[in-house]
C-alpha cells in the first residue's frame, strides 16, 4: 500500500479496526472477557460523551428528551454510524440505523451491540431515572439495519426483552438476566450431582444464554416452571430442547422428584406402550415380571417426551387419557393406577401439520400445547457462539487430556460464517473432530463437513445466500486485482465504489493486494 493509499483510510476506519482486533484478542481469553470489556468501555465512554455534550452546549441538570436524542444520534453518527430518529413519545424513543459504527466486521462480533445498549441506557438512566434498551433489529445479526428502542417508562417496558439501567447504579440489572441465569444453572447442577453415580463422566448441564433470543426463553422458563402447565418445546434438531426441559423441571416445585427423558422416536412401536405405561407379568411373550414404565418412574416429577410427533395413534390415545384422567393401566393389567406427572414434550416439526394430515390427534395436541416454547437455531444466536466455544473446548480438553486455550482468527471467522444447520450438536461434533487432530494450544483447523458447506439444507436460505455472495465477491476481487496488477484504485473504479471500501473488503477476506502487483 502506497503512502497516498494509506492516507485514504479515515480515523473511523482505524477505530473500527482497533475495536474489532481488541474484541478478537479478548475472545481468545474466553467469552466473558469480551462482555467485561464492552461493559467497561461503554460505561466510561457514555459518561465522557455526556459530559462533552454538556460542556459544549452548557447543559446543567437532567437532559430533556430532545437533548438526549440529539446526544445519542450525534455521538453515533460522528464515529461512522447512520442513525436517525424513528419515533419518540413520553414512554419510549426509537432510533434506526443503516450503517454500523463498527463497520462490516460487526457481523463477527454481534456482542458489540451491547456497547450501544450500555451507552444509550446509561445516559438515559442518569437523566430519566430508568431505561430498558430493546434491540429489535441489528446489522450485526444480519437484519440489514438496526432498530433500537429506549423505554423510559417501567410500566410500558414490562415484559419486553432488553437490558435494564437505573439511575442509582447505571449498569445492567443483574437480577433481570444474569441472576436468573445463575439461579437456573445452580438448580440444574444441584439436581445433577444429587446422584453422581448415574453420571460418572458426563459434565453437568449448562445453558448458554447471552443472545437476546435465548434470554427470552429463560424468562419464559422462569414464568412457566412453577405452574402445572404442560409445555411443548419446538426447535430444530440439536438446539438443546432437553436442556430447556431440564431447566423447567429444576425451577419447578417438582425438582426434588425424578426427571425422566424418553426419545419416542428411538423406541419401536411394538415396545412403546410397554415402555411408557409398563406391563404386567405374562402380558406378552417375554414379559416374565412386572415392569414399571416411564410414567411410574417419573411419579411426582417431570416426564420429557422428545420427538412426541413419532408416537403411534394408539399410544397417543393412551397418553391423552393419562393427561385427562391422571390415571392409567399397565399393558396386560386390570388395575387402574393414579399418576402425578408433569408432561414436557418436544418436536422438531410443526405438530399442526401432523394434525391436518391425520397423523396426530387434535385433542392431544391441544393438551400438550398449553404453553409453547420455541428454541431458536444457533444461526439466530450469534452472541452465544464464543461462550459455547469456550464451554465445549473446556469439556473436550478434560475428555481428551488436551490444553487448547484459544482458536485462530481464521477458525473463529469460519465458525461465525457457517450456518450450523445441525445447531449446537453439530458444533460439538465438529469441535471434537478438530480437537482430536490439534497438536498445540491453539485450534488452527476446523474439520467442517464439506458437503454441508456446499449444500446447505432447505430452510437456511439466508446463510446460503450470504455464503454464495461472499464467495462471488472474493472471486471477483482476486480476478480484478490480477487484471489490474494489484491497482486498488482501478479495481474500485470497476466496482463503482471508493478505494477505502475496496481496502475494507480486502481486509475482510484477508486478500493482500501487494501479491498481485507486477504480475506476481
Amino acid at each position: 500500500m502506497s503512502e497516498h493509499e494509506f492516507s485514504d483510510l479515515s480515523p473511523v476506519f482505524f477505530l473500527q479496526t482497533f475495536i474489532l482486533e481488541l474484541m478478537h484478542a479478548c475472545e481468545q481469553q474466553g467469552g466473558d472477557h469480551c462482555e467485561l470489556l464492552i461493559e467497561h468501555i461503554a460505561k466510561s465512554a457514555g459518561r465522557y460523551f455526556e459530559q462533552t455534550y454538556r460542556d459544549e452546549y452548557g447543559q446543567e441538570g437532567d437532559l430533556n428528551r430532545t437533548c438526549y436524542i440529539d446526544l445519542i444520534l450525534g455521538l453515533k453518527n460522528r464515529i461512522g454510524g447512520h442513525f436517525s430518529l424513528a419515533s419518540a413519545d413520553a414512554g419510549s424513543i426509537t432510533v434506526v440505523n443503516s450503517r454500523c459504527p463498527f463497520g462490516e466486521g460487526v457481523t463477527n462480533f454481534p456482542e458489540l451491540c451491547r456497547m450501544t445498549s450500555s451507552v444509550f441506557g446509561g445516559i438515559a438512566a442518569r437523566n430519566f431515572g430508568y431505561a430498558k434498551v430493546e434491540i429489535k433489529q441489528s446489522i450485526a445479526r444480519k437484519h440489514g439495519g438496526c432498530e433500537v428502542c429506549i423505554h423510559t417508562d417501567p410500566a410500558r417496558a414490562e415484559g419486553r426483552p432488553g437490558l435494564v439501567y437505573r439511575r442509582e447504579d447505571c449498569r445492567e440489572d443483574k437480577s433481570e438476566m444474569a441472576a436468573l441465569h445463575s439461579r437456573i444453572e445452580e438448580r440444574m447442577r444441584n439436581i445433577w450431582w444429587e446422584k453422581p453415580k448415574r453420571h460418572p463422566v458426563r459434565p453437568p448441564p449448562a445453558i448458554i444464554a447471552k443472545s437476546p433470543a435465548m434470554q427470552q426463553v429463560l424468562q419464559k422458563v422462569e414464568i412457566v416452571a412453577p405452574t402445572r402447565a404442560t409445555v411443548l418445546i419446538i426447535g430444530a434438531t440439536g438446539v438443546g430442547k432437553e436442556l430447556i426441559a431440564r431447566a423447567i423441571h429444576a425451577m419447578s416445585d417438582r425438582s426434588h422428584r425424578p426427571f425422566v427423558a424418553i426419545n419416542c422416536g428411538a423406541i419401536p412401536d411394538s415396545l412403546l406402550e410397554s415402555a411408557l405405561f409398563g406391563h404386567e407379568k405374562g402380558a406378552f411373550t417375554g414379559a416374565v415380571e412386572v415392569h414399571q414404565g416411564f410414567f411410574e418412574r417419573a411419579e411426582g416429577g417431570t416426564l420429557f417426551l422428545d420427538e412426541v410427533d413419532t408416537l403411534s395413534l394408539e399410544a397417543q390415545t393412551r397418553l391423552l387419557r393419562v393427561l385427562q384422567e391422571n390415571e392409567m393401566e399397565r399393558v396386560g393389567g386390570k388395575q387402574t393406577l393414579s399418576v402425578d406427572v408433569r408432561i414436557v414434550s418436544a418436536s422438531n416439526r410443526q405438530l399442526e401439520q401432523h394434525v391436518e394430515q391425520g397423523l396426530f390427534r387434535q385433542d392431544l395436541f391441544y393438551r400438550l400445547n398449553v404453553v409453547r416454547l420455541w428454541i431458536p437455531p444457533l444461526a439466530q444466536r450469534p452472541e452465544d457462539l464464543p461462550h459455547l466455544l469456550q464451554l465445549i473446548l473446556k469439556r473436550l480438553n478434560d475428555k481428551y487430556g488436551k490444553n487448547i486455550q484459544s482458536v485462530s482468527r481464521e477458525v473463529m471467522s469460519r465458525i461465525r460464517a457457517y450456518p450450523w444447520p445441525g445447531n449446537v450438536r453439530e458444533l460439538e461434533n465438529t469441535l471434537e473432530r478438530s480437537v482430536l487432530f490439534c497438536k498445540g494450544d491453539e485450534l488452527t483447523q476446523l474439520e467442517l463437513d464439506e458437503k454441508q458447506q456446499t449444500f446447505l439444507p432447505f430452510g437456511h436460505w439466508a446463510g446460503f445466500k450470504q455464503k454464495v455472495l461472499a464467495d462471488a465477491e472474493q472471486a471477483y476481487l482476486r480476478q480484478a486485482l490480477q487484471n489490474n496488477l494489484g491497482d486498488v484504485k482501478q479495481v474500485a473504479a470497476e466496482m463503482g465504489i471508493t478505494p477505502r471500501a475496496v481496502y475494507g473488503k480486502l481486509k475482510k477476506y484477508r486478500i493482500d493486494s501487494v501479491k498481485f502487483r507486477s504480475g506476481r
